[in-house]
This record gives structure tokens, sequence and C-alpha cells, in this order.
């Protein structure tokens, strides 16, 4: 991608005094011309760089306007790596591998060799997820529009979206983009596409950034109160932290969140078997129970 490779021949410019077009060429595997473009955006972009022709000449960052080399700490280039090589774990390709050499070329001991910080971004669907997230990143880079079928609690449609931002949040990915049928910007989740297609061109309009506060995206429509077994300490604590119960006299958890909808409910309190009794409100505890007696006549002995 040009951004990486402008980011790349900046980071080779700080690093060394002086460099040929013949040499960034080999380096980046591109066209000299293409070097040359890349320069002049560099330029436009207000990085003072000059160039000189001949023997003993080259390109580098005009005098008196270098980075001090040392403005980045070893740890803080680890984050920045750390960051870049979270994002090959999901994309299944060596993009920003590669680009995390062209970073750290020529860092020297900037770079220590001992990474201590691993981010794993895959997922349970590490063979669909990699070319939904190629494909919906070559849509934004070019400006093309997005189709696919999406399924929701509400059921399944047929979307066109035109897409802005690839977002990894809540543990799952997701593409903000402006829906073409519902004529606002939504938030999809790529697990829950199918179909996925490249559409055609279109004009980018101004995109604000997604608001993902949990209360924006998932308004709660109900609000619960669950008591659980002590033994159900640990789920709670590792989904909801320990701020969100309280411990009782007689050693179980009162939990009290709120939900988007009904079906969100019960299934998490079904997740918990016998050791949680839905408490509030009182409408959900009576489809709880009607879902009991459903279970229990589908599950009875067979004669």
């Amino acid at each position: 991608m040009k951004m990486d490779r402008l980011i790349g021949i900046l980071s080779v410019l700080l690093q060394q005094e002086k460099v040929t077009a013949p040499e960034l060429a080999e380096h980046f595997e591109v066209s000299r011309r293409t070097i040359q473009r890349d320069i002049e955006a560099l330029c436009r972009a207000g990085i003072p760089i000059s160039t000189a022709q001949g023997a003993g000449g080259g390109i580098s960052i005009m005098e008196g306007y270098r980075v001090d080399r040392t403005l980045l700490t070893a740890p803080e280039m680890q984050a920045i790596l750390a960051g870049l090589r979270s994002l090959d774990s999901v994309s299944g390709t060596r993009r920003y591998a590669r680009l995390m050499e062209k970073l750290s070329a020529g860092a020297g001991e900037l770079v220590p060799g001992g990474a201590h910080m691993l981010i794993d971004l895959s997922s349970w669907y590490k063979t669909s997820l990699p070319p939904k997230i190629e494909l919906i990143q070559s849509a934004i880079e070019r400006h093309r529009s997005i189709s696919f079928a999406y399924f929701s609690p509400g059921g399944e449609s047929v979307r066109s979206v035109e897409p802005y931002y690839l977002v990894f949040h809540w543990s799952a990915w997701y593409v903000w983009g402006w829906c073409r049928s519902r004529e606002d910007f939504r938030l999809f989740k790529l697990n829950r596409m199918a179909e996925l297609g490249l559409g055609e061109a279109f004009e980018p309009r101004t995109a604000p950034l997604p608001d993902l506060e949990p209360e924006r995206v998932f308004p709660a429509k109900y609000q619960v109160s669950v008591l659980f077994d002590p033994a159900c300490r640990w789920r709670l604590v590792e989904e909801y932290g320990m701020d969100r119960f309280t411990v009782e006299p007689d050693g179980r958890l009162r939990f009290t969140g709120g939900f988007p909808d009904a079906d969100s409910v019960l299934s998490w309190v079904l997740t918990f078997g016998d050791k949680a009794e839905l408490l509030e409100p009182e409408e959900l505890r009576r489809q709880l129970e009607a879902l009991g007696k459903t279970l229990a006549e589908r599950y009875k002995g067979r004669d």
C-alpha cells in the first residue's frame, strides 16, 4: 500500500544520511518512477527532502530538519512493531511483517530482537475472516462499495455499503460505512456477512468516526438482576469485571446489568445451567419458565 511505502521511505531517510532512488526502488520492490512520485508526495506533505544528481548524489532530508533518532525509545519501537505484527495475525499475509522490516531498516539497537509483547487478533474464523478483511481493506482504499448478505437478530437482509473503517472491538471485527438501504452510517459484524463482493466505485463522503460506546451500539432495553452460584464468580469477573455483582449473605452473587434484547438475556442465563436464577424483569422470568417447560418436554425420556 502506498501509505505503508511512504512511512517506510521516511523511516529509511531518517536513519540514513543519503540514499539513492534505485536503492529505494529495489528495497520497496517498485519502479524508480514510483519512488519519484512518493518523494514528491512526501514533499507536498511538508517533509523537507532534497535530491542531488551525479556521483555522490542521492535523496536526503534537508540538514537542520532531521528528527532525532532517539525520539523513539526501544520500548516504544517494540510497541509499534507489536501492533504491526498483530495485524498479520488476522490478515493471513506478511504485509505488516514486511513493513516492520522496512521501518526497522538500519535501526540497529533501536529494535532489539527479544520481543516480549505478542498480540494475536485472529479468531475461531481463521479461514473465512482474512479474505473478508483483505477485500474490505481493498474496497476502502479504492473507494469501492461492498455488497453482502447480512444475518442479524432482526432477520436476513442484503446490504450495499460504502466502507470507511475496519474496526476491531469487543473481540470481533466490524466494518463502518454508509448503508445505502438505511441511508445512514452503520456498523456491520464481519462474522455475520456472507456472499461478500466488491461493487462499483463511489465518491467518498465525510465519514464520522464510529461511536463505539456500548450504550450507543447496544442500547439496553432490559435491566436484569440475576443470582449466581459462587462457582460462577470467575466467569462474571472475566465477562464484566468485579464491579458488576455483589455478594449476598448466603454467598450467592447478585448481578445487575443491561441487555439489548430478550434473546440475549435468556441465552446468556441458560449458559450457566442450574447455577443461575433470573430474578428481574418478571416478563423475562416468565419467558424463561415457559422455555424451561418446552425444553423439559422435548428432552424427557423416550419410551
